[in-house]
């Protein structure tokens, strides 16, 4: 059951509708007020999960979501059970919902969460690529110019990083993955996860792009591409490497630390001071 006066995010299947949890069907029973990506979707769901509800039901999408949002905290300061959902999976990740969040928590407002299915954790347990530490980069820019200046950043990033993908621009994201990060870098792309055609490729880059631009891609995406490998390198060879980005307006400290965090063996400290030594020389 919902708390009255308390604004209640909730998880809902990214799939399979028999994926959702006991509490989101009780929450859906028991809410005052919906707020729904898509409240089509919301009623197909509710058919599927054999759940109704007496809610008033609100769309809350990116693009009412400001507006919306006053709405929300309306009810919730006058005790009403608030639940927020997205077409699949969490609020807030890649869907609506933060603006809500962050409304509630500067009126010092209780906000919860019922977990559920995540597409950012299924496809990396799917996915084959080491899961210890990993990173959520969401979708890429759409134009290919800002794709590419955004992806070429990360391409010494040693952790997993985990991307959302349109069928439409998965071939054109996957070479600008391949050209930034190296063809041989090792990547699965997950598709349509939990539902009936669920497929997870895996391979290098060059691989997964002849695999896109060979055949039409449907469903929704989810990227995994494996960190980078530590690069071998001594501290003095790397010293030129962090003048020139605090020359480009850098803390000297920080742009040690980031240069040492992506070579292994190499201490932030030590290449502090050396860089350190070097500009006063």
């Amino acid at each position: 059951m919902l708390e009255p006066g308390v604004l209640t995010l909730a998880a809902t299947p990214i799939g399979n509708p028999l994926d959702a949890s006991v509490r989101l069907l009780r929450t859906l029973g028991s809410a005052d007020l919906i707020a729904a990506e898509d409240t089509r979707r919301l009623h197909r769901l509710m058919t599927d999960l054999e759940v109704s509800t007496s809610a008033r039901i609100l769309s809350y999408h990116e693009h009412n979501e400001a507006e919306r949002t006053a709405t929300l905290l309306e009810a919730v300061r006058a005790g009403q059970r608030v639940l927020v959902v997205t077409d699949a999976g969490m609020p807030v990740v890649s869907d609506p919902g933060f603006e809500a969040v962050r409304a509630a928590a500067e009126e010092g407002l209780p906000v919860t969460v019922i977990p559920g299915p995540s597409a950012v954790l299924t496809a990396l347990a799917a996915s084959g690529i080491a899961p210890d530490r990993f990173t959520f980069e969401g979708f890429p820019p759409r134009r290919g110019g800002r794709r590419a200046s955004a992806l070429e950043p990360l391409a010494g990033e040693r952790r997993t990083m985990v991307f959302f993908e349109s069928p439409r621009r998965t071939a054109a994201t996957l070479a600008a993955m391949a050209e930034a990060f190296g063809e041989g870098r090792r990547a699965a792309v997950a598709r349509e996860l939990t539902k009936t055609h669920e497929e997870i490729l895996r391979g290098t880059l060059a691989e997964l792009v002849r695999w896109a631009e060979g055949t039409e891609v449907l469903g929704e995406i989810v990227i995994v591409v494996a960190g980078a490998e530590p690069v071998a390198a001594s501290a003095e060879d790397l010293v030129d490497e962090v003048l020139e980005r605090a020359a480009a307006g850098e803390r000297l400290k920080d742009a040690a630390k980031e240069i040492a965090r992506v070579h292994e063996g190499v201490g932030a400290s030590e290449l502090y001071d050396l860089a350190l030594a070097a500009r006063r020389r």
